[in-house]
């Protein structure tokens, strides 16, 4: 196997992190920022590409390719790897930048792939390597809510991938189609149709509240759902504050505008 075999513990419920046990000379890699503590021994470093046997296959031109294909998704040129320098097992932890699910995937039970939103990644075992998949359908690209470019992993060891709210798996049946919205896709094996159908009638698409678009997935293969896409949530704190201003109205609270000007806002 060419991914190194890591051993992790989930902690907590909504606010997820994940603890990975490295053994010597052992390595997991990372999105830049995402380290949350690590034991005495282990060494940070700041790789170009993902670390994994074909980035690094092509010397300085394999890393620049990697790096690029992070770049086309919109993510950092860098990322970070974290090593087991010692000759005892130590630990190391990372969590997300929202609230959510970690999500472990051995990438062995699904082909040695997987494709995924471009924010899901989290880490990995060294050996993976995260690429690009472009979408076949230019519908997808365009409306998609993704773009047309999304994560591709591959490798034999594990992944880990965040994603908002509640996070659920639905195994899909040969033909078996499911209608969901854009944002709440996490992930998807590579046996999966993906497509972009438009709401159909004019008064469901301008007046409904789910956008003009959603994803048909078509089986057989697995997919990853979350229900509570960042993007959403985002939507939602931006749409309050330019309601009020971008000021606090004071809610659950009996002073309400009494209290800010006590507090001298």
């Amino acid at each position: 196997m060419r991914a190194h075999e890591i051993d992790y513990e989930l902690f907590g419920d909504d606010l997820q992190f994940v603890e990975i046990e490295l053994d010597p000379r052992e390595s997991v890699i990372a999105e830049a920022g995402a380290m949350m503590y690590m034991e005495s021994g282990v060494e940070m470093e700041t790789i170009f590409g993902d670390g994994s046997e074909s980035s690094n296959s092509g010397g300085f031109m394999g890393k620049l390719v990697g790096a690029g294909k992070r770049m086309i998704t919109g993510e950092s040129l860098f990322m970070t790897q974290f090593s087991n320098m010692s000759s005892d097992k130590k630990k190391v932890a990372f969590a997300a930048g929202y609230p959510g699910k970690i999500v472990p995937v051995d990438l062995m039970n699904y082909g040695g792939k997987l494709i995924a939103q471009k924010d899901a990644y989290l880490c990995s075992a060294k050996g993976i390597s995260i690429g690009i998949e472009f979408q076949k359908k230019m519908g997808v690209g365009f409306f998609g809510g993704e773009g047309f470019i999304m994560q591709k992993l591959e490798g034999d060891g594990l992944a880990f991938l965040h994603a908002g709210g509640t996070i659920i798996e639905k195994e899909l049946a040969q033909g078996e189609v499911l209608k969901i919205d854009t944002g709440c896709l996490v992930a998807l094996t590579g046996s999966v149709d993906y497509s972009i159908e438009m709401v159909k009638g004019i008064k469901s698409a301008v007046f409904g509240g789910e956008g003009l678009f959603f994803a048909t997935l078509r089986g057989p293969g697995k997919v990853w759902l979350q229900s509570l896409p960042f993007s959403r949530m985002a939507d939602r704190i931006l749409s309050s504050a330019r309601a009020h201003g971008g000021k606090s109205t004071g809610e659950g609270s009996l002073l309400g505008g009494l209290g800010n000007l006590l507090d001298g806002k």
